[in-house]
């Protein structure tokens, strides 16, 4: 029975899936083979030599010191795409919060309440204070087009937009996700020229950093609408302020509030609302019970940020998975230890992600805690596990 320490409150689709499987799950359990989280901050967390991996019910680990998991031999899962829809679903809703004062204006209705038999004149008379350009006709620019920013671009085509994407790192898979309308360009730097709204939907990484920074914004269009689902810092907060207050930038609408941007004239903050509704909670703790359990029961590795996935149909008596690093020689090792014991190698698949490796070999027979012990003593061996 594998034990599963929860670490926030996850729906019981997902917990209830782990359960079923005969797993203990819950936020008591000790010295857990997994953690299924959430928003929790596992960076000051110790973590036991059993843990095994991480999934993260959500898309953004952040919150997971993923290098350090990584040397530990700990594989992190997140749930990409499973809250793809509420987001872009918010991404829709902030361009039009861009576009309309919809909320100065529900303020100002508010205000006349007790004006009577005036009102109706009054909102004729001051509702053209509150007007603003429609979507239909206008150029969306996207970047990133993978589960959430494909589902934008899609929708934007039909509201009536001409959309651009960018996405260097974009997938096969991403690729067949996207209209055929959506124009894909190769430079960031033509999604700022050509667009009246910019969509972010990029991870936060080392290269987003900034991405959105006083250089981006000179190229935009005046009065350019900016939406960032992505995460605070991809925008350069204080260039972002001083794009405001030229009038470079018309609306900025961000779901990642801070100090510097609430209260700002023409800055609407939300509560990082992106993923929160009920069906995206669901849909996030179920592909994360289901990584953690396959993980767990057949070494197979599906939506990790930090090792590459591989998955292997089971055949033979035994599994062995291997983490190690990419370095030549520690496939050859591991095949040695196995044919010194006469052991014949039904399946194996070896995969790489940058600087690490993960390896599955089915064995004919039944192995013991030997060849384990061996394979864990290579210096370039970070975990290993028979099933």
């Amino acid at each position: 029975m594998f034990k599963i320490r929860t670490m926030n409150t996850i729906s019981p689709l997902g917990t209830g899936l782990l359960a079923e499987h005969g797993c203990e799950v819950g936020p008591e359990v000790e010295s857990p083979d997994a953690l299924l989280i959430r928003s929790a901050d596992l960076h000051s967390m110790e973590f036991g030599p059993e843990l095994l991996c991480i999934g993260r019910a959500g898309a953004g680990v952040n919150n997971i010191p993923v290098k350090d998991c990584t040397e530990a031999g700990i594989v992190v899962f997140n749930s990409p795409g499973a809250n793809a829809d509420a987001t872009k679903e918010m991404v829709i809703f902030e361009m039009l919060l861009a576009s309309r004062d919809m909320l100065g204006s529900i303020d100002w209705v508010k205000s006349i309440a007790d004006r009577g038999a005036e009102i109706p004149a009054l909102v004729e008379k001051g509702k053209s204070a509150f007007a603003g350009p429609e979507l239909c006709g206008k150029s969306l620019g996207v970047i990133g087009l993978g589960a959430v920013g494909a589902l934008v671009a899609n929708t934007a085509l039909q509201l009536g937009m001409t959309v651009r994407g960018y996405d260097p790192y974009m997938s096969v898979e991403a690729a067949w996700r996207l209209s055929r309308e959506v124009i894909h360009v190769d430079y960031a730097e033509e999604i700022f020229r050509s667009s009246d709204y910019i969509s972010l939907n990029v991870p936060y990484t080392e290269s987003t950093h900034h991405l959105i920074d006083a250089t981006a914004l000179g190229y935009m269009k005046d009065g350019v609408r900016i939406m960032n689902e992505s995460r605070a810092e991809v925008v350069d907060d204080d260039a972002m302020l001083a794009a405001i207050a030229s009038g470079k930038v018309g609306k900025y609408v961000t779901d990642f509030p801070n100090e510097k941007l609430i209260g700002q004239k023409n800055v609407i903050c939300t509560p990082h609302l992106g993923a929160c509704t009920p069906e995206s909670e669901e849909k996030c703790a179920v592909m994360a019970a289901q990584e953690i359990y396959d993980y767990l029961c057949n070494g197979n590795i599906r939506n990790s940020v930090n090792l590459p996935n591989a998955s292997l149909e089971r055949m033979g008596r035994s599994r062995l998975c291997v983490i190690h690093r990419n370095v030549p020689n520690v496939i050859n090792s591991i095949l040695d230890l196995v044919s010194e014991r006469n052991i014949n190698v039904e399946h194996m698949l070896n995969k790489p992600r940058d600087a690490y490796a993960y390896t599955m070999i089915d064995l004919a027979e039944q192995v013991n805690g030997e060849l384990s012990g061996q394979l864990s003593a290579h210096p370039d061996v970070l975990r290993v596990r028979v099933l």
